[in-house]
């Protein structure tokens, strides 16, 4: 059977619930991801009847839910909280700006997702963690062991308290592997999982958009976290083969500028091979949605979105259940 085709929310946050239902559903679309921002998700509303009003409309519209995300919240949870958090998180959790009231406020907030997602019948909450050293990616001035070593002690303090509660409610947070966080390739993601003393509860979102402009192999980490996958995003992206005038980190260009060494794309007009990743998550035995996570800044929307969940059903395809020279053989 082949996997359900969902589309993120959360770029389309401006738009109210319903509209993007109707939106989702013309275009094609089996379900959604609901972003925890606008009023898709409000997860400081987020009683039992409102998750049941939510269910609702998601019926109405022929539409299943399979998770929600908290990026933003999740973000800020391990970060030095500045003004670039102020601009994306809820004012109850930015409060009066202090550092770590902020960080202690997403951290709850965070808990408070996966009590919302146990009320919605899902057991799925992808986000993003924050990083205390992600400052610290380039070595100079040198940068110690015990540094970076202090950073995912940080991340496990912060991280196993909120991912005991998820373990009790029977719901997993999954990690969306990003440049930023604590976890942004093969080898951080090892060590998170490390962290946290891999946790049942702790898993990844999948988006290979985000490990193959890095040079990371991106094929290979769905075989290095087989069981550690627990939702996957379709999302695209280009790289340049000859040299530019920016460099993997982006020149403090904006998304979208030629100039620019990547940049993302709609699913399938990129560099990412969906046939080895589809092939991949076959045989890991990945049945879960694939959610299109739909960003590409030189495109109209609602093209994209409609051409990539054509994309995704055209590439999705079932794992075979007999070797196919089988019927060739004697008994």
């Amino acid at each position: 059977m082949k996997r359900p085709v969902t589309l993120f929310t959360g770029q389309w946050a401006d738009l109210p619930f319903e509209t993007m239902l109707k939106k989702a559903k013309a275009f094609g679309y089996d379900g959604v991801e609901l972003g925890c921002w606008g009023d898709h998700m409000e997860i400081d509303k987020a009683d039992q009847a409102y998750c049941d009003a939510k269910r609702k409309v998601l019926k109405k519209h022929q539409l299943k839910l399979f998770t929600i995300s908290t990026h933003l919240v999740g973000q800020a949870v391990c970060d030095r909280p500045d003004q670039r958090h102020k601009a994306i998180l809820p004012d109850y959790i930015w409060g009066d700006g202090d550092p770590e009231g902020v960080r202690q406020r997403a951290a709850e907030e965070i808990i408070q997702t996966g009590r919302a997602a146990k009320r919605l019948g899902i057991d799925t909450v992808v986000g993003f963690t924050g990083s205390s050293i992600w400052h610290l990616l380039y070595s100079f001035p040198a940068v110690s062991e015990e540094m970076i070593a202090e950073g995912y002690e940080d991340f496990r303090k912060r991280w196993k308290p909120i991912l005991d509660e998820y373990q009790k409610l029977g719901v997993k947070y999954a990690l969306e592997v990003h440049p930023t966080e604590i976890a942004f390739d093969i080898e951080t993601a090892k060590r998170a999982l490390d962290a946290v003393d891999y946790h049942p509860a702790f898993g990844f979102n999948y988006d290979p958009s985000h490990l193959g402009y890095q040079g990371v192999d991106y094929v290979k980490f769905i075989y290095e976290f087989s069981d550690r996958i627990f939702h996957v995003h379709m999302k695209d992206v280009t790289w340049n083969d000859v040299p530019g005038t920016s460099g993997v980190f982006g020149g403090h260009l904006p998304f979208g500028d030629n100039r620019r060494f990547w940049n993302f794309r709609s699913v399938g007009r990129g560099r990412i091979d969906f046939e080895r990743i589809i092939r991949a998550l076959n045989d890991i035995g990945y049945t879960g949605p694939l959610s299109v996570e739909w960003e590409d800044s030189g495109m109209d929307r609602e093209m994209g979105a409609m051409e990539s969940c054509e994309f995704c059903k055209r590439i999705d395809f079932s794992p075979s259940g007999q070797a196919f020279d089988s019927v060739m053989k004697n008994d």
